[in-house]
């Protein structure tokens, strides 16, 4: 099916969905859909902007001409300050896909509980840096167990 015969959407399916500037579209793009897997949903060149998804996880991505919202400068890297947690079905395998792009791997993979009152989420996960210096945090559930040294400041 050619994007130009997709059905019209007229809200974003996710209730948040981050719009992240970059330098060179063309660049990002790449490395949203060929390395990491995303689609792209759809495109206005025109004015150098795209919104994609992969496994329901949504983002734009643009370059900031025209209007744009800055809190202040935009120097590399960009999104200082800020990781995107991403859930995917095989978090082994784009981690593969990552290390063969020779893109920063900020943080290997690992498995990581975190405690969520009286039990603990597991995750799978990886951090990688993209083009513009956005961390992206891929993550796979490990499912959920018992908090076993439950300590509550």
């Amino acid at each position: 099916m050619d994007k130009g015969d997709a059905p019209l959407r007229t809200v974003a399916s996710s209730r948040l969905v981050p719009e992240l500037y970059c330098r060179e579209l063309t660049r990002s793009i790449w490395f949203y859909v060929e390395v990491l897997g995303f689609e792209i949903l759809y495109a206005r060149m025109e004015e150098a902007f795209v919104y994609l998804q992969r496994e329901g996880a949504e983002l734009m991505l643009e370059e900031p001409r025209g209007r744009v919202f800055l809190a202040g400068p935009l120097e590399y890297p960009y999104g200082r300050g800020i990781n995107l947690q991403i859930e995917v079905r095989d978090v082994g395998e784009l981690f593969r896909a990552v290390e063969h792009s020779r893109f920063p791997i900020v943080l290997p993979m690992e498995d990581r509980w975190y405690r969520r009152d009286d039990i603990e989420l597991g995750n799978r996960q990886f951090v990688v840096q993209d083009p513009d210096g956005y961390l992206l945090r891929f993550f796979e559930s490990l499912g959920s167990r018992p908090c076993l040294n439950l300590r509550i400041r």
